[in-house]
C-alpha cells in the first residue's frame, strides 16, 4: 500500500468517521468545545495535504472542499430537515418539522415561501433540540434553498454551496 493510500485509509478511520458521526448533536455547543473538534480537523487537514500544522487552514480546507466543523453541524442539520419535510426521514424527525402551510390555523405571508413553525422553547437546552433548532435553521435559509423542486441530491450541492460562500465570506471580513 502506498502512503497516501495509508493516509486516507487513517482519516477515515479515525477522524472523518467521528467528526461526522452525530455530529448533529454539536448543535449550540460552546465555542470552546467548537474549536476544539475543529483542531481535530484542521490536523485531519494537514495529513491528507502536505501542510504544516500552523499554516492557515481556510484555504487548505477549501482545496479538499471541506466545510468548517460548525457548518458541517449546519448542513447536517439542514439535510435532516430537508428529509423531515420530503418524507424521507424517519416518523420522529417528521414530526418535529411542519411548515407553516400544513399548520391550517390561519394563512399568513410566511405559507408560501415553505417557512417551518419553530417550537418555543424555554432553556439553551432547547434551543438546541432539533425540533427548535432543525426549522429555525431551515428558516434562516435562502428561499431558493427551500424550493420544493429540488432533489435531495441537488440540495445538498447548493447547501455546501451556500455554507462554503457564507464561510468565505466570515473570513474576509
Amino acid at each position: 500500500m502506498s502512503s497516501d493510500a495509508v493516509k486516507t485509509l487513517i482519516l477515515q478511520a479515525f477522524i472523518s468517521c467521528r467528526l461526522h458521526y452525530c455530529n448533529s448533536l454539536c448543535y449550540g455547543i460552546t465555542d470552546g468545545l467548537m474549536s476544539r473538534l475543529q483542531s481535530v480537523q484542521n490536523v485531519a487537514a494537514c495529513l491528507m495535504s502536505s501542510a504544516r500544522r500552523y499554516d492557515h487552514m481556510t484555504p487548505v480546507l477549501q482545496e479538499l472542499h471541506w466545510l468548517l466543523v460548525g457548518w458541517r453541524v449546519d448542513f447536517k442539520m439542514a439535510t435532516l430537515v430537508y428529509l423531515s419535510l420530503s418524507g424521507m426521514a424517519p416518523a420522529y424527525l417528521a414530526a418535529d418539522c411542519q411548515l407553516v402551510s400544513d399548520e391550517g390555523r390561519r394563512q399568513v405571508r410566511s405559507a408560501n415561501s415553505r417557512t417551518c413553525v419553530v417550537r418555543r422553547t424555554y432553556s439553551s437546552y432547547g434551543d438546541r433540540c432539533f425540533a427548535a433548532a432543525g426549522p429555525k435553521l431551515w428558516n434562516s435559509l435562502r428561499a431558493h434553498l427551500r424550493q420544493t423542486d429540488i432533489n435531495f441530491e441537488r440540495f445538498k450541492r447548493l447547501i455546501k454551496t451556500f455554507l462554503l460562500g457564507v464561510e468565505i465570506a466570515a473570513h474576509c471580513n
